[in-house]
């Protein structure tokens, strides 16, 4: 009789639903709505210096926080001090025994480099202070004298300069030889091809009859320092030369010859090429002692090299 009069009748017994049950399930309805709405990034971490600025903002002044920040401390592996690593390793490197040590390691390559290939000399031991200039192009003297000076200093940048004598191209006589040494350096510096202060070395051959009749061919070496007021002479060995071929220049030598006063017009050297099969105009010294003129220059300027040096002021460190 009650449901059909459409009237729905609670049961007894049943009790009424409750209101707070009601939002609990509104609440958790749509706390699962918006998870669903908005997923969250477990790859993406939040920003330290924003959560910092987030937690600093939500204290309130004077209220104590447990929170407290690390301060900021520089990097203990990095030194500011005046010694630190670089003076340490000055110090090390200014160890006597550890420069000992470093120069003949260093001797030990160099040996070892030159001696597997001796044209790597020159490389090596260009540079430094000393600065030369040879007042010739030839090889014969440039190498002999850029050895010599690298021999005795260690290092040294020597090069060459073509220069003109102005005197007879065979000189008699110490004083010609001298003389013709002197020419080639100050024709070099008259023309500005090297500084009037630059340091030069100038090689001069001549013949003279240090007995009667006896001839000798002999190189003079000269070097000029005008920074330090340094000029000395050297003299490479006597190279005897047979009279007959001194005679046969002296004839080929015209009297009015301009020259003359210096020596003659024909070398020794050309008449010795002419006259002796397989001699050559500039090296013919080997012919007659077994010694090159190169080896000849060579100990010449070891021996002017290390008069120079001896003459230089000390260095100061």
């Amino acid at each position: 009789m009650m449901e059909e009069s459409g009237i729905e009748v609670t049961p007894p017994g049943t009790p009424p639903p409750s209101t707070s049950t009601a939002r609990d399930s509104a609440a958790a309805a749509a706390a699962a709505a918006a998870a669903t709405a908005t997923p969250v990034s477990l790859g993406a971490l939040a920003n330290p210096v924003t959560q910092q600025a987030n937690l600093s903002s939500a204290l309130a002044p004077g209220t104590d926080s447990t929170i407290t920040f690390p301060e900021e401390h520089d990097d203990p592996r990095v030194s500011t001090a005046t010694g630190g690593l670089w003076g340490f390793i000055k110090g090390v490197a200014e160890n006597p025994m550890v420069k000992s040590v470093l120069d003949k390691t260093k001797h030990s390559v160099e040996t070892m480099i030159t001696t597997l290939d001796p044209g790597m000399v020159p490389y090596i031991k260009t540079g430094g202070e000393l600065d030369i200039v040879v007042t010739s192009n030839k090889e014969v003297k440039v190498a002999a004298i850029r050895d010599a000076f690298q021999e005795v200093f260690g290092m040294a940048v020597v090069t060459g300069e073509a220069a003109q004598s102005n005197i007879a191209p065979q000189p008699v006589g110490y004083a010609a030889g001298l003389k013709g040494a002197q020419e080639r350096i100050d024709s070099l510096r008259r023309t500005g091809v090297i500084h009037e202060k630059q340091p030069a070395v100038s090689a001069e051959s001549f013949i003279e009859e240090l007995l009667p009749d006896k001839w000798f061919d002999i190189g003079c070496l000269i070097i000029e320092d005008p920074i330090h007021g340094i000029h000395l002479e050297a003299f490479t060995q006597a190279t005897p030369v047979p009279l007959q071929y001194v005679q046969q220049a002296k004839s080929l030598t015209p009297e009015d010859y301009s020259l003359r006063w210096s020596g003659l017009l024909v070398t020794v050297g050309e008449v010795l090429e002419k006259n002796i099969q397989n001699v050559n105009r500039t090296d013919w010294h080997v012919v007659f002692t077994g010694m090159s003129r190169r080896q000849m220059i060579y100990s010449a300027a070891k021996a002017l090299a290390g008069m120079y040096k001896q003459q230089l002021p000390p260095r100061t460190v």
